[in-house]
């Protein structure tokens, strides 16, 4: 079982520091020079996310994060065969499969386990046994968390983008009821001895509630702080982030 009493890790998302850079075709902003000054920052890892369409991420940025991190990475992946591939070749610390469609934005929902078991089983049992600690990006759903036990995920990071959807939308009782279920879900995972991950969508107004969930080790945020870099700077809206984690955790 996971001891929870420890330091809440936070795992920057550097994802839409290459978005910014794609847009004009040049080599800055640099998504690695952004990861360096997380880690200055407080950030506990990286994570990045290489879609099939390589809209933001590059294979060439998963080279150099490799290369230049002194932090963990956390690869973000499709459940597919050159994404296993990728991801066995450079052998993160930390692989979170996530359902992926080309006509979407960002990442919608969780990943539907519960009907692919038995592929999902196969897919990640050569991840874990070359080291990766393999994450699962789901809905705050039973049937969801007990797939993912049950195909040998050692993590779950639960997606919180509904209740932050909600939040902003000012549709409090579902917000409410949302972040109820992210509480129930999160004690869940961890009484099945399931690590308890969470992220999407999170803000400096949303984030505190979900810190607070003691069985909830790490939360991976990404969009609102680069977008939030761009009036403070990188640096400063990271160190925000971290302090509103630890206030609320303890």
């Amino acid at each position: 079982m996971t001891d929870y009493a420890g330091r809440l890790r936070l795992g920057v998302n550097i994802d839409h520091v290459a978005t910014v850079r794609n847009a004009r075709g040049s080599a800055y902003p640099d998504p690695i020079r952004a990861a360096k000054i997380a880690e200055a920052a407080g950030a506990d890892g990286i994570t990045a996310h290489l879609r099939e369409d390589r809209r933001h991420i590059s294979d060439e940025d998963i080279d150099g994060l490799m290369d230049a991190l002194s932090l963990p990475l956390n690869f973000e992946m499709a459940a597919t065969d050159e994404m296993q591939a990728i991801a066995l070749r450079h052998k993160p610390h930390a692989v979170c499969i996530v359902p992926e469609k080309r006509e979407e934005r960002t990442t919608e929902g969780g990943l539907e386990v519960a009907k692919d078991e038995n592929r999902l089983a196969h897919f990640i049992a050569p991840l874990r046994d070359a080291g990766c600690r393999v994450s699962i990006f789901i809905a705050a759903d039973q049937a969801q968390i007990e797939a993912a036990n049950r195909i040998g995920a050692q993590v779950i990071e639960l997606h919180t983008g509904a209740y932050c959807d909600f939040h902003a939308e000012g549709r409090f009782d579902e917000r409410d009821a949302e972040l109820a279920r992210l509480r129930d879900m999160a004690a869940f995972g961890h009484s099945l001895g399931l690590e308890v991950h969470a992220g999407h969508g999170l803000t400096y107004e949303t984030v505190a509630p979900v810190a607070a969930f003691p069985e909830v080790m790490e939360l991976n945020i990404g969009h609102f702080i680069i977008g939030e870099a761009i009036f403070m700077g990188l640096e400063p809206a990271i160190r925000e982030m971290r302090r509103l984690m630890d206030d609320a955790r303890a």
